[in-house]
């Protein structure tokens, strides 16, 4: 069992940090997304849904016009803008869509910076980037199965790990590390344990379809098992009669009626302008433990009501819990503080571990200067994967404050320079001496963090003391946490500085055995070579 813990634990350790690092900090993607676009002012208070579809209708009427199929995602406490996207007529594949985001108070396109926002972070937590979809998912899912086998190993291997959380001796070396890595695991076990499985559970179809097949055999009955698990409405084909669609404030005001006035998260219209119009409106997930799609779907020319969707079957019911458990959207402000102090814990624990393996093999190196291959290669991925992971990540917000606003495709030049500054701490760690290393490019996450509210003070309007005087706590509070992460890796920092490892009796010998370098021409030492000097 140790042995699997360690292995399964190292050999997807460095994937399983950025996982993990990537899924906490979205659990605020919405107010990432926010501070990437500045110009949108902030939003006191949540403007009306109903008002807000029908406006975003009306514009899409000339926007998306002849698309066969509109979708408008509301806004909401933590999201300033209303986005949409919509179907190309007559293409196919994954260039059959196009997508646009609003502004609330008008229903026009806005005029803001091109940027993925936080839903990169989120995307790349468990399909990374640069690779097909569907293999990322796959390399996701075998990571996450590693992880659990690692949680279950770990707690069986530590016999008292529950007595070693209330131990953690500081300045012991390879102790004081296992001490860490015990705490972190433990002060977050269940959490741990619960994130992991429902990440598999999210991907269950992909992984494990062979039920599914078994069960659903006819297309029909996959279209339904469909309908099951999300709000997909199969549009069907239009009637080729044209007629208005009715008032899109009236249907939304029903569903607010039944859930709340602030708890609409998307309405979709297909076939809008044709006598088969069918407009879909459905429930947020705010208070909500399970995201099982409620819905209520309505014929477009009338508006008269045709299904409510207000519950599931208890198979879907329980899949719903577990990815709704996953998400952690039903939470308040303090529910995803809790979700992102706990799973950064997490991280810590990840990376502790893979730091862990290094510190244990060194003290049994023959020769700590000349470290077999393996070792090298352990210890500088380490370095790149988690103090360069720190930099690419604060080094994409720079590319947002720094790209100028016109340029092409601006939104993907941002994930190049995040896979070009981790691509260039990866060279660093395997060009300098791995203690150097680790210092330099700790200080250097801590300036990247600590500095991005003064670059956001020198290119916008929208800067920490501003953002306090106007009481805009999602530019606030972000930069804030900014600097709390600095301070984190400035203590790192100072405490790899400080830290000289001991050697150990066979390390010793070893630094014995190796002969003394010759003093260098221009430092002459002993009388021979004064003499050497005076001739």
């Amino acid at each position: 069992m140790s042995d699997l813990h360690i292995w399964a634990g190292l050999l997807v350790g460095w994937i399983l940090y950025a996982m993990f690092l990537t899924g906490t900090v979205s659990y605020f993607k919405d107010e990432i997304s926010q501070w990437m676009r500045p110009e949108l002012a902030h939003q006191a208070e949540v403007p009306d849904p109903a008002l807000v579809a029908a406006r975003i209708a009306g514009e899409l009427q000339t926007v998306a016009a002849g698309s066969p199929q509109w979708s408008i995602g509301l806004p909401d406490a933590r999201n300033n803008t209303a986005s949409a996207f919509w179907r190309k007529p007559g293409v196919e594949g994954r260039r059959a869509f196009q997508s646009a985001t609003f502004d609330p108070a008008t229903g026009h396109k806005v005029a803001a910076r091109d940027t993925g926002g936080g839903e990169f972070f989120y995307r790349f937590h468990f399909q990374f980037h640069y690779m097909p979809v569907l293999w990322a998912r796959w390399l996701a899912g075998f990571c996450a199965m590693f992880m659990l086998v690692a949680i279950v190993s770990g707690v069986i291997t530590h016999k008292k790990i529950f007595i070693d959380f209330f131990t953690f001796r500081w300045g012991k070396g390879q102790r004081s590390w296992l001490d860490a890595h015990n705490a972190l695991s433990v002060f977050g076990l269940p959490f741990h344990a619960m994130i992991t499985y429902t990440g598999l559970v999210t991907l269950m179809s992909l992984y494990m379809p062979w039920g599914e097949q078994a069960a659903f055999k006819t297309p029909a009955e996959r279209q339904q098992l469909r309908a099951e698990t999300s709000a997909f409405v199969q549009p069907g084909k239009p009637s080729g009669q044209a007629a208005a669609l009715a008032p899109i404030e009236d249907m939304v005001r029903q569903a607010q009626a039944r859930w709340g006035r602030d708890n609409i998260n998307r309405v979709t219209i297909t076939h809008p302008g044709d006598a088969s119009a069918r407009v879909s409106i459905t429930r947020g997930d705010e208070g909500r433990a399970s995201v099982s799609p409620q819905f209520l779907l309505f014929e477009g020319p009338t508006g008269r009501l045709l299904q409510a969707k207000d519950s599931v079957g208890p198979a879907a019911e329980t899949r719903g819990v577990m990815y709704a458990l996953h998400l952690g959207r039903f939470g308040d402000t303090v529910t995803r503080w809790l979700y992102f102090l706990v799973s950064l814990a997490g991280t810590a624990m990840v990376g502790t571990g893979l730091v862990l393996w290094t510190v244990k093999r060194r003290a049994k190196l023959p020769d700590p200067e000349r470290p077999y291959f393996g070792f090298r290669l352990v210890e500088r991925l380490n370095i790149a994967a988690i103090a360069g992971l720190s930099i690419a990540m604060a080094g994409m917000l720079w590319a947002n404050r720094l790209l100028p606003l016109g340029l092409a495709q601006r939104a993907e030049w941002e994930v190049h320079a995040f896979f070009i500054v981790w691509g260039a701490t990866l060279a660093w760690a395997l060009l300098r001496p791995a203690r150097r290393a680790w210092i330099e490019l700790l200080w250097t996450g801590a300036a990247a963090l600590a500095l991005l509210p003064v670059l956001n003070a020198l290119t916008t309007d929208r800067g920490l003391l501003a953002s306090l005087r106007a009481g805009d706590w999602i530019f606030a509070g972000l930069e804030l946490t900014l600097l709390a992460l600095a301070a984190l890796h400035v203590a790192l920092a100072i405490r790899t500085a400080r830290h000289k490892p001991k050697l150990r009796p066979q390390r010793q010998a070893a630094a014995a055995r190796r002969p003394a370098a010759p003093p260098p021409p221009d430092e002459p030492v002993g009388e021979p070579a004064l003499q050497e000097a005076a001739r």
